[in-house]
């Protein structure tokens, strides 16, 4: 079985505009499997087929495919001529010595003008299956279910369906940009905005050399690992061992943590807009720590102009570590690092901040000079997967 049947859902819903998304799904499918050897991907009547050539293990394919968003199911499938002879001939070499006490047979007619409808295709099938193996038919709860789609001029069988990413392929919602911090929440909040369909950009924070590169070396393995759901990914390395320095002398100590997070968000939003993004993303939650209650998430949040996206605002952390690990992202979370931001940590953080007094405390900072400063001395660094990729044609991706 060498060929792979996607199947979308969220996009068949576009309308008009679903060539467009389709066409930036198969895009984003050719840009995922361009290390491998695959003969072609192409859009055909409500599904597409990703052709492997001999050189391909199906599962690796597979693997890949599972991780680009926009798709809800993928088989591992063969394709025959439109010809019930055939179509069965092909099904029972494909069992092979394969046994279950029951199965049924599924069938889809992508042309309506196929003489026989589907429930007469279905028994007819299921009738060979029957005679030439002696299993059982179960309409309702079967061992096995064997999917036959019938196209045109051609047909395709698949044995079973693996679950897809879901969502909207990646650059159809546009750019934005996440502050990542190397924990558990940012990571997880930006896998989410990937799957709306956003081209995620990422902003990291350090105190190099004041703390250990430890916190760097967590963000370019959090966003290796992100980048193998959008293939393309660029960190921002700001340094803020000056602005840290500016805060500590000037701002009263429960104070810290909201103005250096107004700061962040200053510095952010500056290469967002560089980068003609849309929004920011936080990893924050209602509650979790001193600087994210609704009062102090508004006051930090004001200073920004752009949209600033919450994807967990209402989880709680054991929702959010399960996600973690399912996306792989919790190992590399939790090694042990220094935080940029526990340098302004005090014994009573302010939990209820007023802006006028935040403004007010601030007035006591050069703000413009170092935002201005901090954006332009960030060190950018850019993730693909694959690493290394052929020519995939299409257009430009979204940088």
């Amino acid at each position: 079985m060498r060929s792979i049947v996607v199947h979308y859902q969220e996009i068949a819903l576009k309308g008009k505009n679903r060539p467009w998304f389709l066409g930036r799904l198969v895009r984003n499918l050719k840009r995922a499997l361009s290390d491998l050897d695959v003969v072609d991907v192409r859009s055909l009547m409500g599904r597409i087929e990703i052709q492997l050539g001999p050189g391909t293990r199906r599962e690796e394919a597979g693997n890949r495919v599972g991780r680009t968003f926009g798709i809800a199911n993928y088989s591992y499938a063969r394709r025959t001529t439109l010809d019930l002879n055939v179509i069965v001939r092909a099904i029972l070499e494909d069992l092979r010595d394969r046994t279950c006490r029951s199965f049924r047979v599924s069938v889809r007619r992508a042309d309506k003008r196929f003489p026989m409808t589907s429930p007469q295709v279905e028994r007819e099938i299921g009738g060979r299956i029957k005679q030439a193996r002696g299993w059982s038919v179960d309409l309702d709860d079967s061992e096995l279910t064997v999917h036959v789609e019938l196209l045109t001029t051609e047909a395709f069988y698949f044995f079973g369906k693996e679950r897809g990413a879901g969502g909207l392929p990646t650059g159809t919602a546009g750019r934005v940009t996440c502050l990542l911090s190397g924990g558990i929440d940012s990571p997880v909040a930006a896998h989410r905005m990937m799957k709306r369909g956003c081209a995620v950009s990422f902003v990291h924070f350090h105190s190099y050399p004041i703390l250990s590169r430890a916190s760097m070396e967590k963000a370019r393995e959090l966003v290796r690992l992100l980048t193998t759901w959008q293939q393309r990914s660029r960190l921002y390395m700001v340094a803020c061992g000056d602005i840290q320095q500016h805060v500590v002398l000037a701002i009263p100590g429960p104070m810290r943590v909201i103005v250096y997070r107004r700061l962040m968000l200053r510095i952010a939003e500056k290469i967002a807009l560089a980068r003609g993004a849309k929004a920011l993303i936080t990893g924050d939650v209602v509650g979790q720590v001193a600087s994210q209650t609704l009062e102090n998430l508004q006051v930090i949040g004001s200073v920004a102009t752009l949209p600033v996206f919450r994807p967990l605002i209402g989880m709680d952390k054991e929702e959010i570590m399960n996600e973690a690990r399912t996306l792989g992202s919790y190992p590399i979370s939790i090694i042990p690092d220094q935080d940029c931001c526990t340098l302004f940590t005090p014994r009573n953080p302010l939990t209820r901040g007023r802006l006028a007094n935040v403004e007010a405390a601030e007035r006591a900072l050069p703000i413009d000079e170092l935002v201005e400063k901090a954006a332009a001395s960030a060190v950018v660094e850019e993730f693909e997967f694959p690493v290394v990729a052929l020519p995939v044609g299409g257009g430009t991706w979204p940088q």
